[in-house]
């Protein structure tokens, strides 16, 4: 079966195979001022979702997974106080990096389906290193023979008009020493100014580590509806974005 871009596409439930459910209640730090859920805090969902299971399914080097590529549909916001459940399968399979899928349906109506490629890295270099028996093993049957790329799919800017210095703050930098995937939407949210319509999809590409005491520029270009967005390190893309709102 040949591969196909990864994190580009929603899958269902597999009807065979591993699925891990949680419960999170939606608190003050993870809402805009509109009481409904950021971004970079749905991501945190996500990446807490991820380690639990990982380490529920036993695995060696459970911590040892950085994000490549994520895509979240929000269909209908959660919202403060929600109670939401939050499964996750596995739902491709490549050299080093897998797809995992996760579904987050609240009590009041909250419905966001996301997906992201999860490359496994060497704890002790932070190099991707192959997925093992262990790991295929457990979620294995789930994707059903599906494999996926770690390739990404965003453009870089063309000529950026607007660059305005980012500051990277100490307080999202992770084991890995770079800022973590969740807190790295922050600058999703602050290009879109933090009070658009919830409703849409997003897409963060991790190129490269943003890490603390390196210039970083910020970059929004908008257009067809769409705003894209990019962290740049002299010139050099760190992370690429792109939030389109439901029509």
């Amino acid at each position: 079966m040949a591969a196909v871009p990864g994190a580009s596409e929603l899958l269902d439930p597999p009807a065979v195979g591993r699925r891990f459910h949680a419960e999170r209640k939606v608190r003050l730090g993870d809402v805009d001022p509109r009481g409904e859920l950021r971004l970079d805090a749905t991501a945190r969902y996500l990446q807490d979702i991820a380690s639990d299971d990982a380490a529920d399914a036993e695995l060696d080097g459970a911590w040892g997974w950085v994000v490549r590529r994520s895509m979240i549909d929000v269909r209908q916001p959660a919202v403060l106080d929600e109670v939401v459940t939050v499964t996750t399968f596995c739902t491709g399979l490549g050299r080093s990096w897998a797809e995992r899928t996760t579904i987050l349906a609240g009590s009041l109506g909250a419905d966001i389906a996301t997906v992201s490629i999860w490359v496994q890295v060497a704890t002790g270099t932070g190099r991707p290193a192959a997925l093992t028996r262990q790991f295929v093993n457990a979620y294995g049957s789930a994707c059903d023979g599906r494999k996926v790329s770690a390739r990404l799919v965003l453009a870089a800017p063309i000529a950026p008009a607007s660059v305005i210095p980012w500051a990277v703050r100490r307080a999202d930098l992770d084991p890995f020493d770079h800022v973590n995937n969740a807190a790295n939407w922050a600058f999703v949210e602050e290009s879109v100014n933090g009070m658009m319509p919830r409703r849409g999809r997003a897409e963060m590409e991790f190129v490269g580590p943003v890490t603390y005491g390196t210039s970083v520029q910020s970059v929004v270009e908008r257009a067809d509806g769409a705003t894209s967005m990019w962290l740049l390190n002299e010139g050099s893309v760190l992370s690429a974005a792109r939030w389109s709102p439901a029509g």
